[in-house]
């Protein structure tokens, strides 16, 4: 038997388009002699729909798609992932469903049993899960189907508490137990920098626990924050990935079954860096928020700093150079070599820029607000008000231009607060909002692999606001040495102070880092949406209480 991957880029509630990239590689399945190709957890809507799934409309043309489906796989089978209602009067009215279509007709049904609630999921809020298991036979195979998390019950977990098995009832251990020769799993896995190896160990760990061949869909591409890397494998009973497909890429593979049992095919594909990864996933997320946005253009502010020249870098690589402008907003505590670095960038990747000052606004909100000011010294106040000068610049553009304007903060700054609301947090996508400081310069490193593009002192120097005279970050933070290795624990990993401390992180720093981080969620609340790599991006991923006093 010939099995077809299709790790393809689907767009959320766009049937037509999603149709289309179905069809298209149905047909080409056919043409390579497929037997049956195999698409994405619910491809026919794209992932994820979120409460489009509460619109009968929404769900009717799903609906539809689906049997235009059916009528494609005329002389092959497809599974392909949509919701179906549940006719129960029980429960809720959707399954996550997956589906086999053969000859114009639906041959047989897996319903997703685990439906996850952490991080950004939340399926359960929408589907009811399945609680039966059965396999279907399929050209002198007994072939079992699986929807994502159905093989992540077994699972190792960074965060403090430890728990590895996530839910009460096992699929695979279910359907292992009836004996398929196959198992399919159809994913909507979103990119995390840390959990790549964990993907492949857990399908790797199901294929040689039970000694079944395992094969994994998932979709590529981003819709708002969510990325997706791809990376469908084919796994061989002893848990050797014999196929990988590309990350981030739209590919579509045939190989024979017999394959997996054989051994016959290439070897298993290395991973890409971790580096690497992220920047290719940012590219991605960029890419596919214009795009499917129906956008083209983008702004950004220029500083000279490391932050929004690694920004302006991804932009211009991920929507041409000739679509992204920068503007250059010095006030009177910017550097002349800041400047002068921001505009040699933008000489470097040939993309448009202009210099406009804001000292003349600057000093119109000064002299307006002086009477109120009487007798109270300069702070952190007129440091905001130059940030929040930017940002009308910058939206104002946007608005005369209809370029979107690009945030450029990174996760070190968001989680410490290390920013201003309405001026240097304001924007229409972050870019790196999900990556910690010291990522982004291994990224600025990565991007100057081949060639100086980032001038070299934007690297070196240290990282400034240039808000005040000898303004530093470290005035105000640790180092992002210390700072990131403190964020990372208390986010990704959820461990609590004491525990970071036992560690051997200096007391003070570690309560300082918490407080800071539980002090500023108001912010982080009215953030722009965040590209998420990680495990545990601000955000939909990351729900705290405004509120609150623990």
């Amino acid at each position: 038997m010939r099995i077809t991957l299709a790790q393809l880029n689907y767009r959320v509630g766009d049937f037509e388009g999603n149709l289309s990239l179905i069809k298209r590689a149905v047909s080409k399945a056919r043409g390579e002699g497929s037997d049956l190709v195999i698409f994405s957890e619910l491809c026919i809507t794209g992932y994820p729909p979120l409460d489009l799934l509460e619109n009968i409309n929404f769900l009717k043309k799903a609906d539809r798609t689906l049997h235009n489906i059916a009528e494609e796989c005329r002389g092959i089978a497809a599974v392909v992932g949509a919701p179906v209602i549940n006719t129960s009067p029980e429960g809720k009215k959707l399954f996550n469903a997956a589906m086999v279509l053969s000859e114009g007709r639906i041959i047989f049904t897996a319903r997703k049993a685990l439906l996850p609630t952490y991080d950004i999921f939340d399926e359960y809020r929408y589907f009811e899960p399945g609680r039966e298991f059965g396999i279907f036979e399929f050209k002198n195979k007994k072939i079992a189907i699986t929807i994502c998390e159905d093989l992540w019950d077994e699972q190792p977990d960074e965060n403090y508490f430890g728990k590895s098995r996530l839910y009460t009832v096992s699929p695979a251990d279910e359907l292992a137990g009836l004996k398929p020769d196959l198992i399919i799993n159809i994913s909507a896995s979103p990119f995390s920098y840390t959990r790549i190896r964990v993907r492949q160990d857990i399908f790797r760990g199901k294929a040689l626990k039970h000694g079944i061949p395992v094969v994994m869909v998932n979709q590529t591409g981003a819709n708002t924050e969510l990325i997706f890397d791809g990376g469908s494998m084919a796994v061989k009973k002893d848990g050797t990935i014999l196929h990988q497909l590309p990350f981030f890429e739209e590919s579509v593979f045939t190989f024979d079954l017999d394959e997996l049992a054989s051994g016959n095919g290439s070897r298993e594909t290395s991973v890409p860096g971790h580096t690497e990864l992220i920047y290719k996933a940012l590219l991605t997320g960029i890419r596919d928020y214009f795009g499917k946005s129906g956008f083209k253009k983008a702004v950004l502010g220029l500083s000279g700093g490391i932050d929004s020249a690694v920004v302006l870098c991804l932009a211009a690589e991920a929507l041409g150079n000739e679509n992204v402008t920068a503007l250059m907003l010095p006030s009177r505590y910017s550097s002349k070599e800041s400047v002068e670095d921001a505009v040699i960038l933008a000489n470097n990747i040939g993309v448009k820029y202009s210099i406009i000052s804001i000292e003349e606004p600057f000093k119109a909100f000064e002299e307006i607000l002086k009477p109120a000011f009487s007798g109270r010294q300069a702070d952190v106040t007129e440091e905001n008000i130059q940030a929040r000068i930017r940002a009308v610049i910058l939206m104002a553009w946007s608005n005369k231009f209809g370029n979107i304007l690009l945030n450029t903060s990174n996760k070190s700054e968001a989680a410490v607060g290390y920013g201003t609301l309405y001026g240097d947090m304001a924007g229409g996508l972050s870019v790196i909002g999900d990556v910690y400081k010291t990522d982004v310069y291994r990224i600025a490193a990565f991007i100057n692999r081949d060639k100086e593009i980032i001038p070299q002192q934007i690297i070196t120097k240290a990282p400034s606001a240039e808000l005040r005279p000898g303004q530093f970050d470290t005035d105000s933070l640790p180092p992002y040495s210390v700072l990131d290795e403190v964020l990372f624990r208390y986010i990704e990993q959820n461990k609590p102070a004491d525990a970071i401390i036992s560690e051997g992180f200096e007391k003070e720093t570690v309560e300082k880092i918490v407080s800071m981080i539980n002090s500023n969620e108001y912010k982080r609340y009215q953030a722009p949406p965040i590209l998420r790599i990680s495990s545990k991006a601000f955000g939909a991923g990351r729900r705290m209480p405004l509120v609150a006093r623990f």
